[in-house]
């Protein structure tokens, strides 16, 4: 049996957000898009189906050792020791005696979890997300602007408009589940028959069926193609923030709805001014002279402009100056942050014989 948080890499207490915070980084390292192990990837989001929902976890926690080397289950079952008794059976499903009991242990347990149930199923036929990554500037971040990507996905097939069927043949109901998309199973176990809804091997779940498949997409109502999407980037948004673009994903099987697309922001370094929320800072390094007698010096900003700012003599090393609304906008709101300017006092490391002689006569006027 899989160890869940050990796939993912978490303790067994971890918190709902550290188990999603988790996934999320394991997801995104192994997406198959992105030249990842799709094998793993399918492993990593079974283990969050099940640790991501609160009362799979519980059962989880509850029943999901038991094929932990036969151990771990207990008393799961008012002292029915469960994991002695999985290790009467073979690979088959027969005991020790050679006698079947029909009992395939992964499927007990995906009705434990509420997998079998007949009930709201996730759409298997809706597109898929995908997420990628955007670098911006620094200076990008002032005003909304639109960037392009392009995107390799599953897209809507043209010949059929998404719909499966060679154009001009019609879509029937499928005769296997009469339209329902899924059908009837029913497996006697110890505990005794328990039934189950499963997809329709049939119409795989529509419900319908083309009289005749597209012989582009071969019924599937999508293709693999790249499109160009130009994205609104907002004004304000800071490195780690995701943006959605809601449709823009994978096209949906057969007309069903399409995936969403998700743009992970980083914005690149800048090398004068450093961004703390909606505030910028800047080190602005001033002489010996100007600190003791005071000056007006311009002052540079994210925008390009210069502002004069003047310097009150006798300042000294380390002084911060703020003025407003010079930083980065407010991502959700009006307005926007402040640019702070912090004075450092620049020691020169050479003087000439003339600073040398001044700097002397100071000293003597006892400065």
């Amino acid at each position: 049996m899989k160890d869940y948080y050990q796939i993912l890499g978490v303790t067994r207490d971890a918190s709902a957000e550290e188990i999603k915070k988790a996934y999320r980084e394991l997801a995104h390292k192994y997406h198959p898009d992105k030249g990842g192990d799709e094998k793993k990837f399918k492993e990593i989001a079974e283990a969050y189906q099940v640790l991501g929902n609160k009362e799979k976890r519980t059962q989880y926690d509850r029943f999901g050792r038991v094929f932990e080397g036969g151990q771990g289950f207990g008393q799961g079952f008012g002292g029915f020791d469960f994991g002695s008794f999985s290790q009467g059976f073979g690979k088959e499903g027969f005991d020790k005696e050679g006698f079947s009991f029909d009992i395939d242990i992964e499927d007990l347990l995906d009705d434990f979890f509420g997998l079998g149930k007949r009930g709201k199923r996730k759409d298997i036929h809706q597109g898929r997300d995908i997420e990628v990554e955007m670098e911006i500037d620094l200076k990008d971040t002032l005003e909304s602007l639109k960037k392009k990507i392009t995107i390799s996905k599953k897209m809507v097939c043209q010949r059929c408009h998404g719909s499966g069927a060679e154009p001009g043949s019609s879509i029937k109901e499928c005769f296997t589940c009469r339209g329902q998309g899924e059908v009837q199973q029913m497996k006697k176990t110890f505990l005794g028959t328990i039934t189950r809804y499963v997809i329709c091997p049939e119409c795989k779940g529509e419900g319908k069926i083309p009289e005749k498949t597209c012989n582009v997409c071969q019924g599937e109502g999508r293709i693999e193609g790249k499109e160009q999407i130009e994205v609104d980037i907002p004004a304000g948004v800071d490195s780690g923030q995701t943006i959605k673009f809601p449709g823009k994903g994978e096209a949906g099987r057969r007309g069903r709805k399409a995936g969403d697309l998700y743009v992970r922001i980083f914005v690149r370094p800048h090398h004068l001014f450093k961004r703390k929320g909606d505030d910028l800072y800047f080190s602005l390094p001033i002489s010996l002279s100007q600190a003791a007698l005071g000056d007006e010096i311009e002052v540079p900003t994210l925008e390009g402009k210069k502002i004069l700012m003047k310097i009150p003599s006798g300042i000294e090393s380390g002084k911060i100056f703020r003025i407003s609304k010079e930083g980065i906008p407010h991502f959700s709101g009006w307005g926007r942050g402040n640019l702070y300017i912090k004075l450092e006092i620049r020691i020169p490391k050479k003087l000439t014989k003339k600073q040398k002689e001044l700097l002397e006569k100071l000293k003597r006027e006892g400065l």
